[in-house]
Protein backbone atom coordinates (compact mmCIF):
# COMPACT_ATOMS: atom_id res chain seq x y z
CA UNK A 1 0.00 0.00 0.00
CA UNK A 2 1.35 3.83 -0.57
CA UNK A 3 3.09 5.26 2.22
CA UNK A 4 1.13 8.40 0.46
CA UNK A 5 -2.09 8.48 -0.27
CA UNK A 6 -3.76 11.26 -3.09
CA UNK A 7 -8.02 11.70 -3.68
CA UNK A 8 -9.16 14.44 -5.27
CA UNK A 9 -12.89 15.06 -4.54
CA UNK A 10 -14.22 18.17 -6.47
CA UNK A 11 -12.67 21.24 -4.82
CA UNK A 12 -9.90 19.70 -2.49
CA UNK A 13 -6.75 17.21 -3.08
CA UNK A 14 -6.41 15.45 -0.01
CA UNK A 15 -2.99 13.89 0.64
CA UNK A 16 -2.61 11.57 3.76
CA UNK A 17 0.69 10.30 5.37
CA UNK A 18 0.04 6.50 5.02
CA UNK A 19 2.44 5.40 7.83
CA UNK A 20 0.40 4.44 10.91
CA UNK A 21 2.45 1.43 12.18
CA UNK A 22 5.42 3.79 12.52
CA UNK A 23 3.29 7.24 13.40
CA UNK A 24 3.59 8.34 9.71
CA UNK A 25 7.44 8.71 10.25
CA UNK A 26 9.31 10.33 6.54
CA UNK A 27 11.30 8.02 4.83
CA UNK A 28 12.69 8.56 1.59
CA UNK A 29 9.35 6.88 -0.24
CA UNK A 30 7.19 9.14 1.59
CA UNK A 31 9.24 12.36 0.82
CA UNK A 32 9.25 11.34 -2.70
CA UNK A 33 5.44 10.77 -2.63
CA UNK A 34 4.51 14.21 -0.66
CA UNK A 35 6.87 16.06 -3.14
CA UNK A 36 4.98 14.58 -5.86
CA UNK A 37 1.49 14.80 -4.76
CA UNK A 38 2.40 18.77 -4.77
CA UNK A 39 4.11 18.90 -7.84
CA UNK A 40 1.05 17.80 -9.75
CA UNK A 41 -0.74 20.81 -11.83
CA UNK A 42 -4.36 21.36 -9.99
CA UNK A 43 -6.95 20.53 -11.92
CA UNK A 44 -9.60 23.43 -13.00
CA UNK A 45 -11.38 21.82 -10.68
CA UNK A 46 -9.17 21.70 -7.28
CA UNK A 47 -9.03 24.92 -4.49
CA UNK A 48 -7.41 23.69 -1.61
CA UNK A 49 -4.87 20.79 -0.97
CA UNK A 50 -5.43 19.20 2.83
CA UNK A 51 -2.79 17.68 4.63
CA UNK A 52 -3.36 14.66 7.00
CA UNK A 53 -2.15 11.55 9.04
CA UNK A 54 -3.78 8.03 9.40
CA UNK A 55 -3.57 6.45 12.80
CA UNK A 56 -3.13 8.52 15.93
CA UNK A 57 -0.22 10.99 15.12
CA UNK A 58 0.01 13.38 12.26
CA UNK A 59 3.73 12.89 11.51
CA UNK A 60 6.70 12.30 13.86
CA UNK A 61 9.41 13.39 11.57
CA UNK A 62 12.48 11.77 10.01
CA UNK A 63 11.90 7.97 10.51
CA UNK A 64 15.16 7.32 12.94
CA UNK A 65 15.70 3.68 11.95
CA UNK A 66 16.67 4.45 8.63
CA UNK A 67 19.41 6.93 9.10
CA UNK A 68 19.09 10.17 7.54
CA UNK A 69 18.65 8.31 4.21
CA UNK A 70 15.50 10.99 3.86
CA UNK A 71 16.91 13.97 5.40
CA UNK A 72 18.38 15.66 2.29
CA UNK A 73 14.88 15.08 0.14
CA UNK A 74 12.61 16.74 2.71
CA UNK A 75 13.95 20.39 2.07
CA UNK A 76 12.94 20.61 -1.14
CA UNK A 77 9.73 18.50 -0.45
CA UNK A 78 9.09 21.29 2.28
CA UNK A 79 10.08 24.13 -0.39
CA UNK A 80 7.45 22.49 -2.88
CA UNK A 81 4.58 22.80 -0.80
CA UNK A 82 5.14 26.32 -0.40
CA UNK A 83 5.71 26.95 -3.96
CA UNK A 84 2.12 24.94 -4.92
CA UNK A 85 -0.28 27.98 -6.35
CA UNK A 86 -3.30 25.90 -4.38
CA UNK A 87 -3.23 27.17 -0.54
CA UNK A 88 -2.95 23.84 1.67
CA UNK A 89 -4.78 23.30 4.69
CA UNK A 90 -2.55 20.50 7.35
CA UNK A 91 -5.40 18.97 9.73
CA UNK A 92 -3.29 18.16 12.82
CA UNK A 93 -5.19 15.61 15.04
CA UNK A 94 -2.10 13.85 16.59
CA UNK A 95 1.42 14.89 17.43
CA UNK A 96 3.62 16.81 14.87
CA UNK A 97 7.18 16.18 15.62
CA UNK A 98 10.39 17.69 13.79
CA UNK A 99 10.09 16.74 10.16
CA UNK A 100 6.44 16.52 10.84
CA UNK A 101 6.35 20.33 12.60
CA UNK A 102 7.93 21.25 9.34
CA UNK A 103 5.48 20.06 7.18
CA UNK A 104 2.71 21.67 9.06
CA UNK A 105 4.10 24.47 9.18
CA UNK A 106 4.95 24.38 5.63
CA UNK A 107 1.16 24.63 4.96
CA UNK A 108 -0.48 27.93 4.68
CA UNK A 109 -2.98 27.36 7.82
CA UNK A 110 -2.98 24.55 10.23
CA UNK A 111 -5.50 23.50 12.16
CA UNK A 112 -5.05 21.25 15.52
CA UNK A 113 -6.63 18.90 17.53
CA UNK A 114 -6.09 20.30 21.39
CA UNK A 115 -4.53 16.93 22.29
CA UNK A 116 -1.78 17.55 19.76
CA UNK A 117 1.71 18.49 20.28
CA UNK A 118 4.46 20.27 18.07
CA UNK A 119 8.04 19.93 18.59
CA UNK A 120 11.31 20.72 16.81
CA UNK A 121 13.17 17.98 19.55
CA UNK A 122 16.61 17.67 16.63
CA UNK A 123 18.95 19.45 18.94
CA UNK A 124 17.87 16.55 21.37
CA UNK A 125 19.26 14.13 18.32
CA UNK A 126 22.15 15.96 17.22
CA UNK A 127 20.55 17.11 13.92
CA UNK A 128 21.43 20.48 12.70
CA UNK A 129 18.66 22.31 10.31
CA UNK A 130 19.62 24.06 6.70
CA UNK A 131 19.41 27.31 6.76
CA UNK A 132 15.83 27.36 4.87
CA UNK A 133 14.08 25.21 7.58
CA UNK A 134 15.42 27.47 10.56
CA UNK A 135 14.25 30.75 8.51
CA UNK A 136 10.50 28.96 8.18
CA UNK A 137 10.65 28.62 11.97
CA UNK A 138 11.68 32.31 12.59
CA UNK A 139 9.71 33.87 10.04
CA UNK A 140 6.24 32.12 11.52
CA UNK A 141 7.21 32.06 14.81
CA UNK A 142 9.31 35.29 14.94
CA UNK A 143 12.69 35.32 16.57
CA UNK A 144 11.95 34.47 20.73
CA UNK A 145 9.35 32.25 19.90
CA UNK A 146 11.68 30.07 17.39
CA UNK A 147 14.44 29.80 20.13
CA UNK A 148 11.94 27.99 22.42
CA UNK A 149 11.03 25.85 19.66
CA UNK A 150 14.46 25.07 17.87
CA UNK A 151 16.92 25.65 20.99
CA UNK A 152 14.87 23.76 24.02
CA UNK A 153 13.52 21.37 21.34
CA UNK A 154 10.54 20.84 24.08
CA UNK A 155 6.74 19.68 22.50
CA UNK A 156 4.36 22.42 23.13
CA UNK A 157 0.65 21.70 22.96
CA UNK A 158 -1.03 23.03 20.16
CA UNK A 159 -2.93 25.63 22.48
CA UNK A 160 0.98 27.45 23.03
CA UNK A 161 0.93 27.15 19.21
CA UNK A 162 -1.53 28.79 18.84
CA UNK A 163 -0.97 31.71 21.55
CA UNK A 164 2.49 31.97 19.62
CA UNK A 165 0.73 32.32 15.87
CA UNK A 166 1.92 29.91 14.58
CA UNK A 167 -1.34 27.57 13.87
CA UNK A 168 -4.92 29.09 12.93
CA UNK A 169 -7.10 26.90 14.63
CA UNK A 170 -7.25 24.82 17.79
CA UNK A 171 -10.79 22.54 18.50
CA UNK A 172 -10.92 20.12 20.93
CA UNK A 173 -10.68 16.34 18.92
CA UNK A 174 -15.23 16.27 18.83
CA UNK A 175 -14.85 19.27 16.81
CA UNK A 176 -11.55 18.87 14.60
CA UNK A 177 -13.46 17.83 11.37
CA UNK A 178 -16.04 20.46 12.04
CA UNK A 179 -13.27 23.44 12.33
CA UNK A 180 -11.42 21.80 9.50
CA UNK A 181 -14.48 22.03 7.34
CA UNK A 182 -14.81 25.33 7.83
CA UNK A 183 -11.58 26.48 7.31
CA UNK A 184 -11.64 24.38 3.59
CA UNK A 185 -14.61 25.31 2.42
CA UNK A 186 -13.95 28.91 2.99
CA UNK A 187 -11.05 28.67 1.33
CA UNK A 188 -12.44 27.00 -1.81
CA UNK A 189 -15.49 29.43 -2.12
CA UNK A 190 -13.26 32.11 -2.10
CA UNK A 191 -11.64 33.57 -6.04
CA UNK A 192 -8.76 30.97 -7.06
CA UNK A 193 -6.89 33.76 -8.85
CA UNK A 194 -6.74 36.08 -6.16
CA UNK A 195 -5.77 33.04 -3.72
CA UNK A 196 -2.86 31.86 -6.36
CA UNK A 197 -2.05 35.51 -6.21
CA UNK A 198 -1.86 36.59 -2.87
CA UNK A 199 0.05 33.40 -2.32
CA UNK A 200 2.49 33.98 -4.57
CA UNK A 201 3.05 37.49 -3.25
CA UNK A 202 3.05 35.92 0.28
CA UNK A 203 5.86 33.67 -1.11
CA UNK A 204 7.96 36.30 -2.42
CA UNK A 205 8.30 38.27 0.31
CA UNK A 206 9.23 35.58 2.98
CA UNK A 207 11.90 34.79 0.12
CA UNK A 208 13.73 38.17 0.17
CA UNK A 209 15.81 36.93 3.29
CA UNK A 210 17.82 34.19 1.26
CA UNK A 211 19.53 37.15 -0.02
CA UNK A 212 21.78 37.05 3.18
CA UNK A 213 24.79 35.14 2.69
CA UNK A 214 24.20 31.56 4.34
CA UNK A 215 26.31 28.96 2.52
CA UNK A 216 28.38 29.17 5.96
CA UNK A 217 25.53 28.21 7.82
CA UNK A 218 24.41 25.44 6.07
CA UNK A 219 28.36 24.24 5.92
CA UNK A 220 27.83 24.50 9.59
CA UNK A 221 24.46 22.05 9.42
CA UNK A 222 26.13 19.53 7.26
CA UNK A 223 29.22 19.03 9.75
CA UNK A 224 27.08 18.78 12.20
CA UNK A 225 24.69 16.64 10.69
CA UNK A 226 27.63 14.35 10.01
CA UNK A 227 29.07 13.91 13.69
CA UNK A 228 28.93 11.08 15.51
CA UNK A 229 26.61 13.55 17.89
CA UNK A 230 24.16 12.43 15.47
CA UNK A 231 24.74 8.66 15.40
CA UNK A 232 24.61 9.15 19.33
CA UNK A 233 21.61 10.88 19.22
CA UNK A 234 19.73 8.66 16.93
CA UNK A 235 20.64 5.46 18.70
CA UNK A 236 19.68 6.84 22.34
CA UNK A 237 16.43 8.13 21.20
CA UNK A 238 15.65 4.30 19.19
CA UNK A 239 16.71 2.96 22.78
CA UNK A 240 14.56 5.87 24.77
CA UNK A 241 17.79 6.51 26.70
CA UNK A 242 19.41 9.75 27.28
CA UNK A 243 22.15 10.65 24.67
CA UNK A 244 25.27 11.39 25.70
CA UNK A 245 26.91 13.92 23.28
CA UNK A 246 30.61 14.83 23.10
CA UNK A 247 30.41 17.85 20.90
CA UNK A 248 32.06 15.67 17.78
Amino acid sequence: MSKVIVESIGPVRTVTLNRPEKRNALDAETVEGLHAAFSAPPTPEERVIVVRGAGPGFCAGLDLSVGLKAESGIGQMLRQIELSPLPAVAIVHGDAIAGGCQLALHCDLVVASSTARFGMSIAQIGIALSWFLVKKIQETAGPVAAREILLLGDPLSAKRMHEMGLIARVAEPADLETAAKAVIDRLAANAPLALRSIKAALVRQMDTVDLLQHQDIDALAQAANASEDVKEGMAARLAKRAAKFKGA
